[in-house]
């Protein structure tokens, strides 16, 4: 659009106020994972996880999510909500590389960055007809907590999508702990599919990088269950596996 002015100068007007964007959740995510440690640091690296995206009430609409149980797969873009308003550096330490190597943010998927957004490739589970929620997509592998907002989602398309020639000199498949040895009774059998989450978890590692050769116990809490651990060689020991909450259901 342009503006005529009485000097005769012509302004072209284009509605962009401040450079600046609003964007809203549509959802939200309901994982395993109630506090930021012990969540894998990638998507899909714990396989067995269990999360549900719950549409936002005005996204509620079946018409949103027509034909998506054609797909496996999604990207999910979203907030790492617990850095949101947090100054950002040019210059990031990633925890992946020990925490004492300096990368340019952008070469990297350090959380604190100038829009704190994240990308995340999750595998649909199952599609839910929930009366109060809504439709609900579950999904495996989402590397998120518990109550993350989810910006938009995507298809996975593979032919797209997966790069097979794709390579980066900075970060490689991550070292995973060889096994888990439990120190103490478990509240639900082994063959439960959130112990065998919590083992797949445990076997990538939660500690800080430069903390691997700590041998000292960390906790944290997953699906219900308080877990303290420590790593012994390449092995993780559970000490402590206890309900959060008088039952598991």
């Amino acid at each position: 659009m342009q503006i005529f002015f009485a000097d005769g100068l012509i302004f072209n007007y284009f509605c962009v106020i401040m450079n600046t964007i609003t964007i809203t959740p549509i959802a939200r995510i309901r994982t395993e994972f109630p506090q930021k440690f012990g969540i894998p640091r990638q998507p899909l690296l714990a396989q067995n996880t269990v999360a549900e995206i719950v549409f936002e009430p005005e996204f509620r609409n079946p018409d949103c999510i027509r034909g998506i149980e054609k797909c496996s797969h999604l990207w999910l873009i979203w907030e790492f909500s617990e850095f949101a308003g947090r100054q950002w550096s040019p210059l990031v330490r990633p925890p992946r590389l020990g925490g004492n190597r300096k990368m340019g943010v952008f070469a990297t998927r350090s959380p604190l960055r100038p829009n704190p957004l994240g990308l995340s490739a999750v595998k649909i589970l199952e599609i839910l007809d929930d009366r109060t929620r809504g439709p609900v997509i579950r999904v495996s592998g989402a590397d998120m907590m518990d109550g993350t907002p989810i910006y938009d989602i995507k298809p996975y398309i593979p032919y797209a999508d997966s790069i097979q020639d794709a390579v980066t000199e900075i970060f490689t498949q991550p070292k995973t702990l060889s096994s888990v040895r439990w120190e103490c009774d478990s509240p639900l059998p082994h063959s439960d599919r959130r112990i065998v989450a919590l083992e797949e978890v445990l076997m990538q590692d939660p500690r800080p990088a430069y903390k691997h050769n700590d041998t000292g116990s960390y906790a944290f809490e997953f699906a219900g269950l308080h877990v303290e651990f420590c790593v012994e060689e390449d092995v993780v020991v559970v000490r402590t596996c206890e309900p959060l909450t008088s039952s598991l259901t």
